[in-house]
């Protein structure tokens, strides 16, 4: 018989392994997205932001449109940063199983 089921299982267990601890990895890294050099939000590998920073001149009573915006933009773009960290952790194991990313 051409497969040994044994190391057949022994092998996907280390890859289970493997995904685990790079998806814990880029969960714990910390990325950060800004827009217009006056809101910069921080945010986890796993898409979770831990804080934003808005500069005294972005805020303005009389146009709060801007600053939702900024910060609108800010968070999404850390979370694209987060989307990209995840990807670039857990991409070359994906590969390996043939799913691509």
């Amino acid at each position: 018989m051409g497969m040994d089921m044994n190391k057949l299982m022994k092998q996907a267990q280390q890859m289970q392994e493997q995904m685990a601890k790079a998806q814990e990895e880029a969960a714990t890294m910390i990325v950060e997205g800004s827009a217009g050099g006056m809101v910069t939000v921080k945010a986890t590998g796993a898409g979770e932001v831990i804080e934003i920073k808005i500069a005294r001149e972005a805020i303005d009573p009389d146009d709060p449109e801007l600053l939702e915006d900024l910060v609108l933009a800010a968070v999404n773009n850390a979370l694209h940063a987060a989307e990209a960290a995840m990807q670039q952790k857990l991409g070359p194991l994906m590969g390996g199983l043939g799913l691509g990313l």
